[in-house]
């Protein structure tokens, strides 16, 4: 009797488990979906004047936290960062003409907002900042490819999105433009309707394709049969997220360029409305305003075997940039 009493505990032990240790690595994935990872827009005032920043937040091999100021000034990378149950801290080390300061944060972020207190030597200074929202898959401008028997067609599929993430296009060819409608993204899966008019003809075609990083591969389907169809994302080769290294008779400093697949991007905290690229040709440009004078800065340069190169210009003078493209990932496209 006692054996048996013990094989029932034992099996009961092992159902509660197997029903509770799903839920929790559930709750788990939920938690990093929503906790620290990503890029925060922060905002804290120095004086009368407000500045914007971004923190970033990734892992390293370790699995140990790891992060990043970014602001206009240039990219330094954060110290003993520590995020649990909710509570953020870690320091910033800051260089000054060869001093280095040190500053610590303390704070919390709840409900997709972060907040806290930057304390140094030279007092505290009050941040306050959102998670920045990431763009959905599939935006941007699409090249497309369709064979149907013996015979390809092309066109371009341009996805944009609005500020609740909602996505609309257009199709445009040689033959002209045509309608779409019903477009859709869930699970790596876009899915879109396109009415094509040929003088009095109307015919429906529906499509459904898989969305991978820079390319899309799927099937037309309509009364006719069905038609292959691939595409690639425009300007592919200089979407994604570059670190900078900044190169002046000022010295050097280390910068972040991130460029979303809707060609607009964020050199440090600033935004670039668009990224020109003309084959392996990468431009920019960007007016910002102190004290009611305008300073503009602009970049040239060329990607390369993965490798970004070329000079920044501004009203002080020129600095070389070369840069490394970290492994890409769907930027964020708050900046639209």
């Amino acid at each position: 009797m006692e054996r048996k009493a013990i094989v029932k505990v034992v099996l009961v032990c092992l159902l509660i488990v197997s029903f509770i240790l799903p839920v929790q690595v559930s709750a788990q994935s939920r938690s990093r979906r929503g906790g620290l990872y990503g890029d925060w827009q922060i905002k804290m005032k120095f004086g009368e004047r407000e500045f914007e920043s971004i923190l970033a937040f990734s892992r390293n091999q370790e699995g140990e936290y790891t992060g990043y100021w970014i602001s206009f000034w240039g990219m330094n990378e954060l110290k003993d960062v520590k995020f649990e149950e909710n509570k953020l801290s870690f320091t910033q080390v800051t260089n000054y003409g060869g001093e280095e300061r040190a500053s610590k944060f303390t704070g919390t972020i709840e409900e997709g907002e972060l907040s806290g207190l930057l304390m140094s030597d030279r007092g505290e200074t009050e941040i306050n900042g959102k998670r920045a929202p990431r763009a959905p898959r599939g935006v941007g401008s699409w090249e497309m490819k369709i064979k149907a028997g013996e015979r390809e067609y092309t066109g371009t599929l341009m996805i944009t999105a609005d500020k609740e993430g909602n996505l609309s296009g257009t199709w445009k060819s040689s033959r002209g433009g045509s309608e779409v409608s019903d477009l859709k993204y869930e699970n790596r899966t876009l899915t879109f309707k396109r009415i094509i008019q040929r003088d009095s003809d109307k015919m429906e075609m529906a499509f459904e394709g898989t969305v991978s990083n820079t390319s899309l591969e799927g099937v037309f389907k309509s009364e006719r049969g069905e038609a292959a169809a691939t595409g690639t994302l425009a300007g592919a080769s200089v979407i994604g997220t570059w670190n900078l290294d900044i190169e002046s008779e000022r010295g050097s400093r280390k910068q972040r360029l991130r460029v979303n697949s809707d060609m607009s991007a964020l050199y440090g905290s600033t935004l670039i409305k668009k990224i020109n690229l003309e084959g392996d040709k990468v431009s920019f440009k960007y007016v910002l305003q102190f004290n009611d004078q305008d300073y503009e800065t602009s970049f040239e340069g060329k990607i390369a075997e993965s490798k970004l190169t070329g000079e920044l210009t501004t009203s002080r003078g020129t600095s070389k940039v070369t840069g490394t493209r970290r492994t890409f990932r769907r930027p964020g496209s708050s900046q639209r």
